[in-house]
């Protein structure tokens, strides 16, 4: 009976105990919820944006870090971001250890913010990059040696190399109506950062790519077909660019910089 007894009390205390653990992890949960909701209508017209962006704050439990005023990672994503060259762009910006003495746990309009590492990206979908260049099927795909390659890309945010992306598409406007692989070395314009410039170099075939020959009369006028300038590539929170490659089927420029203090405001640079 005693032992019963025992049993019986133990089994009390674990559920009032298990009980606790879940509603304090409920109550953190939905702080960070709360946070984050209240911090993506804040960007949406700190840096008038049309629609609210992805935000999330990394890291658990949340209270403690709001309590420190201070996050650990931090994302903003704002997806058909209206753009001036290729009509709509995506922007990211993730944040490394954020300090909110300044800004309070839900983080005011006006609010700066001190950031140890700040990774800045936009990126364009091969849709809206065809329509610039005037090829509507455009397909965008990593260099073929990488495309191979189990790390899926070179970067840490899994961007490629810039040379030899393989762009596939229809080059309608040179009369020569098949579906073709070219490779294209992506750039930044040496006297401007924010111009991507895009260099196609050869027709490819084999695996993976159209497999399509192009004839020998035809061969310069495809190439020029997929090049181009795309002026006003202006990072999140005007960061430099320092890497330019290809990501599933998109075109990304990212810059990375290290202490630096910015403002919501300068989410959207154009």
């Amino acid at each position: 009976m005693r032992m019963r007894r025992v049993l019986i009390g133990v089994t009390a205390a674990a559920i009032v105990v298990a009980t606790l653990l879940i509603g304090a992890v409920g109550v953190d949960f939905g702080a960070s919820i709360y946070a984050e909701y209240r911090l993506s209508t804040t960007v949406r017209k700190a840096a008038h944006l049309g629609s609210d962006p992805f935000v999330a704050i990394l890291g658990f439990p949340f209270i403690p870090q709001a309590m420190r005023d201070h996050y650990s990672e931090l994302e903003i994503k704002a997806y058909a971001v209206a753009h001036s060259t290729v009509g709509q762009a995506t922007l990211e910006a993730t944040m490394h250890s954020i300090d909110l003495t300044y800004a309070s746990w839900l983080i005011r309009p006006d609010a700066k913010l001190p950031v140890h590492k700040l990774e800045s990206r936009i990126i364009i979908d091969s849709n809206h990059l065809g329509r610039y260049l005037g090829i509507n099927d455009l397909m965008v795909q990593a260099p073929q040696q990488e495309s191979n390659d189990a790390t899926g890309g070179t970067t840490e945010s899994g961007i490629s190399g810039s040379h030899g992306v393989v762009f596939s598409g229809t080059p309608k406007s040179t009369n020569f109506d098949h579906r073709v692989s070219v490779a294209v070395d992506l750039s930044l314009a040496p006297d401007d950062q924010t111009t991507l410039v895009l260099t196609p170099t050869a027709v490819v075939t084999g695996p993976d790519t159209a497999d399509q020959q192009v004839p020998d009369d035809k061969r310069d006028a495809v190439l020029r077909a997929f090049a181009g300038r795309l002026p006003n590539q202006k990072l999140p929170f005007a960061v430099a660019p320092n890497t330019v490659g290809a990501r599933g089927s998109d075109v990304i420029i990212e810059g990375i910089t290290r202490d630096v203090t910015i403002a919501l405001d300068g989410f959207k640079q154009s």
